[in-house]
């Protein structure tokens, strides 16, 4: 509880910086910041589980923040690396790896 309680921290002040990129209204960011919140706090058990479970997954999810670093050094470079490219890579992967989880688990 204290991890997420952490976590919860670092991903709020995330939402807040967020939330004032995206309006200028107080109550909006509060309330997506309140949400978020609450969001995290209700999924992060059970998405941990699982992914603990599945070590694919957080080889995949390691490689989810190495391909973000990396796009992240490149715009600081001024090279820009499409996010249509981006999302579709990271769709595909999670898509592939969860596919071959379902398929390994229904041969047990």
């Amino acid at each position: 509880i204290i991890q997420i309680g952490l976590l919860d921290i670092v991903f709020s002040f995330d939402s807040v910086l967020t939330a004032i990129g995206m309006t200028e209204n107080i109550a909006i960011m509060i309330i997506a910041v309140v949400i978020s919140m609450g969001i995290m706090l209700v999924f992060a058990k059970p998405i941990g589980a699982y992914i603990e479970k599945h070590m694919a997954l957080q080889i995949l999810a390691l490689s989810f923040l190495i391909m973000i670093g990396t796009v992240l050094i490149a715009e600081s470079a001024h090279i820009e690396i499409p996010k249509p490219y981006v999302y579709s890579s990271v769709g595909f992967a999670l898509v592939v790896q969860l596919l071959s989880i379902r398929a390994v688990s229904k041969r047990k």
